[in-house]
Formats: C-alpha cells, structure tokens, sequence
C-alpha cells in the first residue's frame, strides 16, 4: 500500500513539474511576443528622416495625408523592419537545430561555414558576373541560397566519412569556413574597386535593400520549415541524449541530421541572400532560449527563433540611431553586441546548460 502510494505520489510531483514547465514555456513565448511587437514599433518610429511619431503612426494606418511619408514608411521602414524580425528568426532557428544535432554551445551557420559559403555565392555573381538567367538583384541571392546549401552538403559529406559523429562535422564545418574564407579573400583580391565596394558592404550585412517580396519568401521558408521542425521536436530532444541512446529509442540519427540540415541550409541561404552576412545571432539567441525554456525541442526551437528576431529587431533599432543621420551596416551592430554578451553569456552560465 506504502508502495502504491508513494508510486501516486511520484507521478503526481512528475505531473506538477511537468505542468510548471510547460506554463513557464507558454510565459516565455508570450513575453517574446510581446516583446517583439514593442521592438517592430520602435524600428518603425526610428531611422534618419526623423518623421514625428505621430505621422508615422498617421502613415501605418492609412490616415496620412503626405505622401513623402507615406513612400517612407510603407516602402522603406514597414520592410526593413518586418524583414529583420523574419531573418532574425530564420537565423536563430537554425542556430539552434545546428547546436542540438551537433551538441555543440558554438555552433551556428556563421561559425561553420554556411554563411561564409553564401558569402562566396554572392561574391561570384559581384565579381565574375555568373552567367544565370536572373537579374542581379535575384542573381546575387539565388548563389548565396545554393552555395549555403553546397556548404551544408560539404559538412555532412565530411562528417559521413567518419560516421557522422557531431566531432567529425563540426570539424567539416571549420574546414569549410576557412576554404570559403579563402576563396573570398581571393575573389576581393581580383576585384574591381566597385566590386570590391559592392562585396564589402554585402559582407557587413545591410537590411537597406528589404522589401515586401523578399519578406514573403523568407516568411514562406519560415512557414514551411517550423512545422516540419516541430515534427522532429522529440527525435531532436532525444539526441541531446547522444547518438547511441538516441539510437536506442528508436531515432535514425542519420536521416535526422540530414533532414535537419537541408532545414539550416534553406534558412540561412535565403536569410543571408537578402541581407548579408549576419554574425551572433544563430549563435546567441538559441543559448538565451536554452536558459528560459530548457532543452525540450517544442519550447527551444519557437523560442530560438523568437529571440532571434528581437534581436536582429533591436540591433536594427541601434543601427539607426547611434549615427544620427546615418545607418549603421547591421553586420557591425550585430558583432558589437554579440561579442560582449557572449561573453557574460559564457562566463555567467559556465557550464550549466551544456
């Protein structure tokens, strides 16, 4: 009887914690949301025409009566600022399916070599001028799209010629940061002075070239590939685990690294395709999402991107208004407030989360 109640007992403290975790999950999401609506209207009241907040305001709903700003909020600030929110969550997103398949706390697109390939990608129409039936504006971001995907592909073959062990593709990850890297360096070398100008401000990272068809399609990969994350939210938890336990639960570790990796390799490509290269983000706001939520996949991955986009969405914010009159490449902004918070980020939580 002692047994039985103790058992009753045991599974009712297992449903509380159970029941605490997933409130804390829903308050967490909630207060990114909210959070993030607050960021978007800021980013929309800010920038370099110094409009009143009233007319901006007047403009979003339609009430304005001068077109000059309406030409400036609808076609320029309502875009960018949508646009950083989407990349914002596609980089987070992918930051943190990157970190739990390879369980690696360093682990991200920038770090291993998938935007490095975009970067190259985007560089060879700028200076070589690729032939693909394409306009350059599309030109540029379809080569940074397939490189990502060519890099993606790269850190999954070298991983497999030792078993694709997570040490075995992070490694491949490094290798091909370094050969993009180099093979970029080259490309600057040879470049005109006007490419050169034109791959160095890419390279920075820029949300100046946003627009409404560029956020749908950003918005549709998001669309498309949440769900099909989601799905996986229990093979990728049970990973964290390792691979053998992963195994043993009846997990094919091998499909879900690839499937999960043709997911990091379309977020990042059309990411980085539109604005650049954008460090930081991949990387710190999965660690942030981790300290809130845990380790669970149905919390980590939405709030991964969540934090991803309020970031990206408050460096957008900072990168017009620390110049005044000017805008700051948000690449720059990114790194100078990355870097700092990494830090604190690692030395505060040391090894508690990893």
């Amino acid at each position: 009887m002692n047994a039985t109640g103790n058992q009753g007992a045991g599974a009712a403290s297992v449903e509380a914690l159970y029941a605490r975790l997933a409130l804390r999950r829903r308050v967490v999401l909630l207060s990114g949301l909210a959070a993030i609506a607050i960021s978007l209207v800021l980013d929309v009241a800010t920038g370099p025409a110094l409009l009143p907040i009233g007319a901006v305001a007047k403009s979003v709903f339609g009430l304005a009566q001068d077109r000059t700003i309406d030409a400036i909020v609808w076609a320029i600030r309502l875009p960018i600022a949508f646009v950083a929110l989407a990349v914002g969550a596609a980089l987070g997103l992918s930051g943190g399916i990157m970190q739990t398949i390879l369980n690696n706390p360093l682990a991200s697109s920038y770090t291993l070599g998938v935007s490095a390939g975009a970067g190259f990608g985007a560089a060879l129409v700028i200076v070589l001028g690729v032939a693909i039936p394409l306009p350059e504006a599309w030109a540029i971001p379809t080569m940074a799209f397939l490189f990502a995907a060519l890099a993606c592909g790269g850190v999954y073959a070298i991983g497999s010629l030792r078993g694709s062990s997570p040490e075995m593709l992070v490694l491949g990850g490094i290798a091909l940061l370094f050969l993009f890297q180099a093979l970029l360096a080259l490309l600057q070398f040879v470049a005109s002075p006007e490419a050169l100008q034109q791959i160095v401000f890419w390279l920075f990272g820029s949300l100046q070239k946003a627009s409404w068809s560029k956020l749908w399609i950003i918005v549709a990969v998001l669309a498309v590939a949440l769900p099909l994350l989601l799905l996986d939210a229990w093979r990728l938890t049970a990973l964290k685990l390792g691979d053998e336990r992963a195994r043993g639960l009846g997990v094919d570790v091998s499909r879900l690294r690839i499937r999960s990796f043709a997911i990091i390799s379309a977020l990042t490509g059309v990411a980085v395709a539109f604005v650049g290269t954008i460090g930081f983000v991949g990387l710190v706001a999965p660690h942030i999402a981790r300290m809130l939520v845990g380790e669970d996949q149905r919390g980590l991955l939405p709030a991964s991107a969540l934090f991803g986009a309020l970031l990206l969405s408050l460096s957008s914010i900072a990168s017009k208004t620390v110049l005044p009159g000017a805008i700051v490449p948000i690449g720059i902004v990114t790194s100078l407030i990355g870097v700092p918070f990494f830090v604190w980020l690692v030395i505060r939580s040391r090894r508690a989360f990893w």
